[in-house]
């Protein structure tokens, strides 16, 4: 983004670690602990897919500070990125999937605990359902949770989110972005004052992962369509990058620059 000149180094921000208190307003105590103390069983590490280092959880209290740091600023400015984030599979007491902790589900109790938000819409259109975004805010009425994602792809055993789209292997771009624009008036039936928006850009066709077809100009267009529907209705929104997993590492660097630039053309 700095190469490309459409960001400047004053527009970046490096996030402290995240108080503890502020974890337990999402995550169990007896998880937390293990996570912190180097103690969770080897299981539940195999479930994370990486070995558990004191480097990894730091890495991953910073993210979700970063992401809380990024909803702040978004109150301000209409926007906030967080370069890393999207750790959606990470449950109240669980990793899983790269997962430890589970940044916009702290980031969202924290603007509710705080006074800074009082509806808060998810939108996450990663292509693997955020599970665990759902399990933590299910029976919230303050938290309306929507994933768009694959059917037949990982995690294999799905929660049930307010609103769960889900999509056929191979599902191309016109019926994606179809599926998509039909969505937002229901979402707007929750009368959020806060958005997250988790930005995966596993979705594309180069994917290794992801077993849809969408195009980079369809990624780029369900970016621009979530965002003007922020921005048309005076909603705030902090967006995590999520997933992506091509082969050829420029698709993946291309499509997160994307989501950078037309966020900041709609919101300049």
């Amino acid at each position: 983004m700095l190469h490309q000149g459409f960001i400047s180094r004053r527009n970046l921000f490096a996030p402290d670690k995240l108080c503890e208190d502020v974890i337990l307003l999402t995550h169990e105590n007896e998880y937390w602990q293990q996570l912190k103390n180097l103690t969770l069983p080897a299981k539940e590490q195999r479930r994370i897919g990486f070995p558990l280092t004191e480097q990894l959880v730091e890495r991953e209290v910073r993210i979700a500070q970063g992401t809380i740091d990024g909803a702040i600023y978004a109150k301000q400015f209409g926007i906030a990125f967080n370069v890393a984030g999207g750790t959606h599979h990470a449950g109240s007491n669980w990793g899983e999937g790269f997962c430890l902790l589970n940044d916009q589900g702290i980031a969202a109790n924290y603007l509710l605990n705080n006074g800074f938000a009082s509806r808060i819409l998810i939108i996450d259109l990663d292509v693997h359902q955020g599970n665990g975004t759902a399990e933590i805010f299910n029976g919230d009425p303050r938290v309306f949770t929507f994933s768009m994602h694959g059917d037949k792809n990982f995690p294999f055993r799905k929660e049930q989110s307010d609103l769960d789209i889900a999509l056929q292997d191979g599902t191309e771009d016109e019926m994606y972005l179809n599926k998509l624009n039909s969505c937002f008036p229901l979402l707007l039936k929750h009368n959020p004052d806060f958005v997250f928006y988790l930005s995966g850009v596993d979705v594309l066709k180069s994917d290794n992962l992801g077993k849809l077809a969408l195009s980079k100009s369809a990624c780029l267009e369900r970016d621009r369509m979530v965002l003007q529907f922020c921005k048309n209705n005076s909603l705030p929104v902090q967006v995590s990058m999520g997933g992506g997993y091509s082969p050829d590492i420029k698709d993946i660097v291309d499509a997160h620059c994307n989501t950078f630039k037309v966020g900041i053309d709609i919101f300049e």
